[in-house]
């Protein structure tokens, strides 16, 4: 379980430093021969790839998790007996609680 956490913690750090850092290294001419373009082009150009970085960090995420193996991931025996229970229990029929739920909406 803790290794999901870390994932999904590394993964949403990544969603928030990578685009950020693009858009700073674009501001900041770090990346070279960028100077040339007008700052319309520009903003254009470092919105695009921010989002792009995005898209491919939540892949490298989906990637990650579908490549965890799935045998290690065991339901829990009670919620597995309190849910069979759950299915197997008759619904009741009665008009008492269609009147009771409705009331409850009219408040």
């Amino acid at each position: 379980m803790t290794g999901v956490v870390r994932k999904f913690f590394i993964a949403s750090m990544f969603m928030w430093m990578a685009p950020v850092a693009i858009l700073y290294g674009f501001n900041h001419n770090w990346f070279p021969g960028l100077s040339d373009l007008s700052p319309y082009s520009l903003t254009l150009l470092s919105g695009f790839l921010a989002v792009i970085s995005v898209n491919i960090v939540i892949a490298f995420y989906i990637y990650m998790a579908m490549k965890e193996p799935s045998h290690q991931h065991e339901p829990d025996p009670s919620f597995l007996a309190e849910a069979k229970a759950s299915v197997s229990r008759p619904i009741s029929s009665g008009d008492d609680d269609k009147s009771s739920q409705s009331s409850k909406k009219e408040e």
